[in-house]
């Protein structure tokens, strides 16, 4: 498998308004992102043209604008709904997407709040099997 390269981005900010409070969907707040893009690199890096690799510029815009959209009550599913997106470019084979609530509505002092899901291609899936 020639796809364990990785193009990651951390910290992409976006205000959205996801969560299961009224004042959460009224009020919104920003979230974080990191997404891990699994590729082959090994084009890019010959060719030394962004064309022939996933544009992370692109991916960072894309995160806002998923963050941006439709509420959602769980950042499960914010989370998900990035890595779906992400997984559908070309070459990129599996993602690993993780969404921050920093400003999460709990009682208790915390840092942070997160949710990191994987996905891969389901033909990746079938070939790591066989292997």
């Amino acid at each position: 498998m020639d796809f364990m390269d990785e193009i990651t981005l951390t910290g992409v900010r976006a205000f959205g308004y996801h969560g299961v409070f009224a004042e959460e969907r009224r009020e919104g707040q920003e979230f974080v992102v990191d997404a891990t893009l699994y590729v082959s690199t090994a084009q890019a890096a010959e060719s030394d043209d962004v064309a022939d690799t996933v544009h992370y510029g692109e991916v960072a815009e894309r995160i806002v604008e998923l963050v941006g959209a439709e509420p959602l009550n769980l950042i499960e599913g914010v989370a998900a709904r990035i890595a779906d997106d992400l997984l559908a470019r070309d070459g990129v084979k599996m993602v690993a997407v993780t969404v921050h609530k920093p400003q999460a509505p709990i009682t208790v002092p915390f840092a942070d709040v997160s949710v990191t899901i994987r996905r891969a291609r389901r033909e990746e899936l079938v070939e790591t099997e066989v292997a």
